[in-house]
């Protein structure tokens, strides 16, 4: 049996919420006294002590083999947009942009798309849209990394929700990365960009459903 591993800095978050949990069910076993109430109500309580302590896993996921020119996703979720965008951030130009919206129920931890360099990372505080509003992709909460490899360079957006409220990313400048490896964990619905070259060959459309690390978003030339 794999070991299920919980993401380094969520262990926080899931003890506060389970205190808050074995408080509340302290609380409705003190107070309620008939089981037909109590039971319900517990079982409610201990379920959302699981949900929230497997929402924050990392899962062990089969990394497809491949060179460096492939870009996998970096999340779960639906692909809701693949079309052409003019990136302001970091390019300037026009690329074709792949976005990945992650709802309530997806694994929210993030991958490393591809084998690189970081060459670019910014944080940016902002609002809490609804994540698959095309405006939050900029008025929203975000971080914005680019990994540079001898194929070109792509610029990925972790994006927070409405009930996304802490963005954590791991990019470092000038740091090396592998695909599939973890680069932070978006919490409680959201979405990612992924900007990539306009003679990139697209692997996905609008309406797919992606697994973070094994579904090839694109290849590079």
């Amino acid at each position: 049996m794999k070991k299920i591993i919980v993401d380094k800095d969520s262990h926080g978050t899931i003890a506060i919420n389970w205190a808050v949990i074995a408080i509340l069910i302290g609380c409705t076993l003190c107070f309620i006294h008939n089981p037909y109430v109590y039971i319900p109500i517990i079982v409610v309580l201990l379920a959302f002590a699981f949900f929230v302590f497997w929402f924050h896993r990392v899962p062990d996921r089969d990394i497809p083999e491949g060179d460096s020119k492939m870009i996998t996703s970096v999340a779960d979720g639906k692909v809701v947009i693949v079309d052409k965008a003019y990136e302001k951030e970091y390019f300037q130009d026009d690329r074709i942009q792949v976005s990945v919206y992650m709802d309530f129920f997806d694994v929210h931890t993030n991958f490393w798309p591809m084998v690189g360099e970081i060459s670019y990372y910014k944080y940016h505080p902002g609002r809490y849209l609804l994540a698959f509003l095309p405006k939050a992709s900029e008025k929203n909460e975000h971080s914005s990394t680019v990994i540079r490899n001898e194929h070109g360079e792509i610029l990925f957006r972790q994006i927070a929700g409405t009930f996304a409220r802490r963005i954590v990313c791991y990019s470092k400048e000038g740091d090396k990365v592998e695909r599939g490896k973890q680069c932070g964990i978006i919490k409680f619905g959201s979405r990612i960009d992924i900007f990539l070259p306009l003679d990139a060959e697209i692997k996905v459309k609008e309406g797919d459903f992606t697994r973070a690390c094994e579904t090839v978003i694109a290849e590079l030339k």
